[in-house]
């Protein structure tokens, strides 16, 4: 026999403010994470280093 168990949100003492800031993480942190990823290429990188080489940390 298998035997279930779950615990409601209100047993684990998530109230409303608590749900609603994990609401929104779930849904900012896909669109943040594609947004970053296609502004942080290699290549975008490289190009942005090779602006100033002399002023990369050590260097000085």
């Amino acid at each position: 026999m298998i035997n279930y168990f779950a615990l409601t949100i209100s047993e684990m003492g998530i109230n409303n403010i608590e749900l609603a800031v994990i609401g929104g993480v779930i849904l900012l942190f896909p669109i943040l994470f594609v947004y970053v990823s296609i502004n942080l290429d290699t290549k975008g990188i490289f190009e942005w280093m090779m602006e100033k080489p002399n002023d990369w940390i050590g260097r000085k």
